[in-house]
């Protein structure tokens, strides 16, 4: 079982930046892949991006790719979404996912465990 937790979320105006967190439970962090989504309100959920296990894989969706970045850190069991050069369409629920995927999962369904959630709000 992982338990996630994602925090750093808030408002934020349109051209700044914010970094979630992503804090895991449990000693097998290492072996999951992880994953960044977000939900706008009366939108779909959608991928943001995802990180290999090792951290030697990334993989972005074209609305986000070249302003963020996700990293991760397996000593203290936490994953990064470092979010620049916001913009108001950025305006979602972000949620961090782990899944036991080779490489960068890139759909919901590869993840079995997922976090809460955090407000980002991007003000124009």
């Amino acid at each position: 079982q992982v338990q996630l937790v994602e925090s750093g979320g808030g408002l934020v105006q349109a051209g700044g930046s914010l970094r979630l967190s992503c804090a895991a439970s449990g000693h097998t962090f290492s072996t999951f892949a992880m994953g960044w989504f977000r939900q706008a309100p009366g939108k779909e959920r959608e991928f943001v991006g995802g990180i290999s296990a090792s951290g030697g894989s990334t993989f972005y969706t074209d609305p986000v790719k070249d302003r963020f970045a996700i990293s991760r850190d397996n000593a203290k069991n936490t994953v990064y979404l470092q979010m620049n050069s916001l913009k108001p369409e950025d305006t979602a629920i972000y949620s961090c996912a782990a899944g036991r995927v080779w490489g960068v999962g890139l759909r919901a369904r590869e993840y079995n465990y997922w976090g809460q959630g955090t407000q980002v709000t991007v003000s124009s």
